[in-house]
């Protein structure tokens, strides 16, 4: 077994703490793919108690498998990324030890924060374009979990003891692999959920401190700002299940020069919903595409394919993303939780149409700026 400078070789007894007869993993299955344990949404931090809070990285979940004869990283949906992060491949390859298999987030530090923007080019055909975004933009690895050391699955003991031994072995890491903070002190996250959004964090998670790994399953909780925005309804999608069902809305804001911008969609309704809004925006269908804002946007032609609704990109996955203009006649309230850019990261959430207000109000200037923070001292020591 290898065993790498700052990263010390764990016994079989504390890898488990059980005794070194039970069986270890085999080499055959060093790269066997695990689903990542998922997360549900809460409103709120659950009360301080046998809980783990730890900040909500904004980037590419993924397990890191060091086996005795490479490294494979792997995507969420078991994929391999290895080819679009070649510099924390040939990282691993050199610092992680054998036989352990972490769990964490891809990011893109900037001094101005996470950019996921350049995290998302990184996912690219052409092995040049990748080969100088990792010299220009390097990704870095930030690990929340041990799911297996010295070849034996750690899956089956509490949060709390794979933390102490993540901690362990990452004692002496260097950059690019860092270990995401971790406190107890609910005061303290409710501080990260005010503060860290502004170095392009995503919130704040809580995990049981007993609880085991469940692959697949949503065993923690995210716990995300939510905000809510006035929109321009400027078109929508079809649903993929046909039947005249609307599928999302379109999302427009003003920016400040009076230019509507494609800010998101939204698609939270059930179908009878769907089959509902069909008939009501039908008169707004009407002669929509004269002198519609995004006219130049129902022929390819000429457009910016990474703001076009209906364009296809890497991350459709071949889904047909035609669109339907409406007028941009009408208002509706959503609910979100933060921006990427000019557009809302993550689909809005419905909440109420506003016959109230009229659209030349849908401006970016209503939504809540957040404060920058440094992202360095979110690994303060500090921050737990």
């Amino acid at each position: 077994m290898r065993s790498k400078p700052g990263f010390p070789s764990a016994s079989a007894e504390l890898a488990t703490g059980k005794s070194s007869s039970e069986p270890a993993i085999g080499n055959g299955d060093e790269f066997a793919p695990i689903r990542p344990m998922l997360a549900k949404i809460a409103d709120s931090l659950p009360p301080a108690g046998e809980v783990l809070y730890e900040p909500k990285w904004d980037g590419f979940r993924a397990l890191v498998f060091a086996g005795s004869d490479g490294v494979l990283i792997q995507s969420r949906d078991t994929k391999p990324l290895d080819r679009y992060f070649p510099e924390l491949h040939a990282f691993f390859e050199e610092a992680l030890p054998a036989g352990c298999v972490l769990d964490g987030e891809i990011v893109i530090a900037t001094p101005q924060g996470l950019d996921f923007d350049a995290l998302q080019q990184r996912i690219h055909p052409a092995a040049s374009r990748i080969a100088r975004l990792s010299s220009e933009t390097p990704a870095s690895f930030v690990a929340f979990d041990l799911l297996r050391l010295d070849g034996r699955d750690l899956t089956g003991l509490p949060q709390s003891e794979r933390r102490l031994l993540l901690e362990a072995l990452l004692a002496e890491a260097e950059p690019p692999l860092h270990l995401t903070p971790m406190t107890t002190d609910r005061e303290l996250a409710l501080r990260w959920l005010a503060e860290f959004e502004g170095a392009g964090l995503d919130g704040v998670m809580a995990k049981p401190a007993d609880g085991l790994y469940l692959p697949g399953q949503r065993a923690m909780s995210k716990i995300k700002h939510a905000r809510t925005a006035d929109c321009v309804l400027a078109g929508f999608r079809w649903h993929k299940s046909g039947g005249g069902r609307v599928g999302s809305l379109l999302l427009g804001l003003y920016d400040d020069d009076g230019v509507l911008q494609h800010a998101g969609v939204t698609s939270s309704f059930d179908m009878a919903t769907r089959e509902a809004l069909a008939a009501e925006l039908a008169p707004l269908r009407a002669d929509a595409i004269e002198n519609h804002p995004w006219a130049g946007w129902a022929a390819p032609t000429g457009a910016d394919p990474e703001r076009m609704p209906g364009a296809r990109s890497r991350w459709s996955g071949g889904k047909d993303l035609a669109w339907e203009p409406l007028r941009p006649e009408r208002v509706c309230e959503v609910k979100y939780d933060h921006l990427q850019g000019n557009r809302f990261r993550h689909a809005t959430t419905f909440l109420r149409w506003r016959f109230d207000k009229p659209p030349a109000d849908c401006r970016y200037d209503q939504l809540e700026v957040t404060p920058p923070f440094e992202l360095a001292r979110v690994f303060s020591p500090d921050n737990g």
